[in-house]
């Protein structure tokens, strides 16, 4: 593996010399070559993502696989309008501000969602001008083997694009602490995060970081409680919780928080588990034995904390006894102390909190080491407004109002470092460089 990295390191190394001085038209075509193979292929990443990760074959094609075209697509958006050369001032008219590619970029990407995260920084780095090699994780490696050869039917030059396959611990630490990778990205574990940053610091490269989560869904009483619940446990779900902006915390206003903690026991009752292959909306499995016992030991650990148990609990769902199937999993009475509201489960496990006030919401909200997102259901326009400039999150929705295209995603605190996506994710990859004349 080490030599494999040298080698992809040399290939990175002597390509990017001619690759960064490529003018915005030449790299705009060959994303957009890029996006037609991939579209023209999607159905056999789809199959692929479902049978490396336990996506469910519908969940797999429209939002696993379609996230990584969409992505590619919103960077052809940002990359058409955006200006490398920049005047500094009126005043000074000689002087610019010139955005320049960092150089050879490392990607480290994680099992969850592989296409949405390589698409986010493979997309951006290439369109930056750097050059890359991609190390996804080693659970779900195939759809980035196929990844790379949509790459070169596209007809990227050699040496731009480099994929090296291995574990964390191998490859990953080797890639950090390379001296001649000027760049890490890096999506993933907190924990794993903290890893990279120490492995990079002897070289003083630049570290980007997408990390945990444990973002807060904060209920009014004014808001429309049947769709704001039905919804967020539904989101909290989603991906069979494997997602790092997932609403795994649920903050309700104490005058409905009863009503609230009903719907979301009916909404985990009806929620189906079902075989990856099998057409529908349904839950999948998790990843992998290692997650399964992480997340049934968090569940115990609820359980045992004294949290009440409303739906799902530990085991696996009757009929589901082969593969790392989960119940569907809803907590009551739980406290902000408690391990269930302050660790990333990453399976479909609810914590449902009560909160006296808008003072008491915000202080739960942001007592956590994360930032990454945060929710809020509220009919007063004004609450929303004001709650969420208190939020410590890098990314606050209200009222299921989606995130576009094209927009920043990351967090603040130890939900990491830098944005992804659209014109943000391809200034994460530029240098500044001032020029007086």
């Amino acid at each position: 593996a080490g030599a494999d990295l040298d080698a992809a390191v040399i290939a990175a190394r002597c390509a990017f010399e001619s690759w960064s001085q490529t003018g915005k038209a030449e790299r705009l075509t060959l994303l957009g070559r890029l996006v037609e193979v991939y579209e023209s292929r999607r159905e056999e990443m789809a199959q692929t993502i479902s049978s490396e990760m336990g996506s469910p074959i519908l969940m797999a094609d429209r939002a696993q696989a379609g996230s990584g075209a969409s992505h590619l697509r919103a960077f052809i958006a940002a990359l058409e309008s955006y200006e490398f050369v920049q005047p500094f001032s009126a005043e000074s008219p000689g002087t610019s501000i010139i955005h320049e590619p960092i150089g050879v970029c490392g990607l480290i990407t994680p099992w969850n969602w592989p296409m949405n995260q390589v698409a986010l920084k493979v997309g951006a780095a290439l369109a930056a001008g750097c050059t890359v090699i991609l190390k996804p994780s080693e659970i779900a490696p195939l759809s980035s083997m196929l990844f790379a050869e949509f790459i070169h039917e596209a007809g990227f030059p050699a040496g731009v694009f480099n994929l090296v396959n291995g574990d964390g611990v191998g490859v990953g630490s080797a890639m950090s602490a390379h001296p001649d990778i000027d760049m890490i990205s890096f999506t993933g574990s907190t924990r794993a995060g903290i890893a990279v940053s120490k492995a990079a610091a002897d070289t003083v490269k630049r570290v980007a970081l997408e990390l945990g989560g444990k973002s807060p869904n904060l209920v009014f009483e004014d808001a429309d409680l049947e769709k704001a619940v039905v919804a967020g446990v539904r989101f909290c779900f989603d991906n069979t919780g494997q997602s790092c902006n997932s609403p795994t915390r649920m903050l309700v206003e104490r005058g409905v928080y009863d009503k609230a903690v009903l719907i979301a026991k009916r909404v985990a009752g009806e929620t189906r588990v079902g075989q990856p292959s099998e057409q529908g909306n349904h839950l999948g499995p998790l990843v992998s034995k290692q997650q399964f016992d992480k997340v049934q030991a968090l569940i115990q650990a609820a359980i045992d904390e004294g949290a009440t148990l409303v739906a799902g609990g530990t085991g696996k769902p009757p009929g589901f006894e082969t593969g790392y199937f989960v119940k569907p999993t809803v907590f009551s009475d739980v406290n902000n102390d408690m391990t269930i509201a302050q660790e990333e489960v990453f399976g479909p496990v609810l914590a449902m909190i009560p909160f006296d006030d808008e003072d008491d919401a915000v202080r739960m909200a942001n007592d956590t080491p994360y930032g990454l997102a945060a929710y809020i259901q509220t009919g007063d326009s004004e609450r929303a407004s004001r709650v969420s400039g208190r939020l410590r999150a890098g990314m606050v929705q209200v009222n299921g109002a989606s995130r576009p295209l094209g927009s920043p995603f990351g967090g603040y605190k130890q939900s990491g470092i830098g944005r992804e996506g659209g014109v943000w994710g391809i200034e994460d990859f530029l240098e500044v460089k001032l020029l007086a004349q």
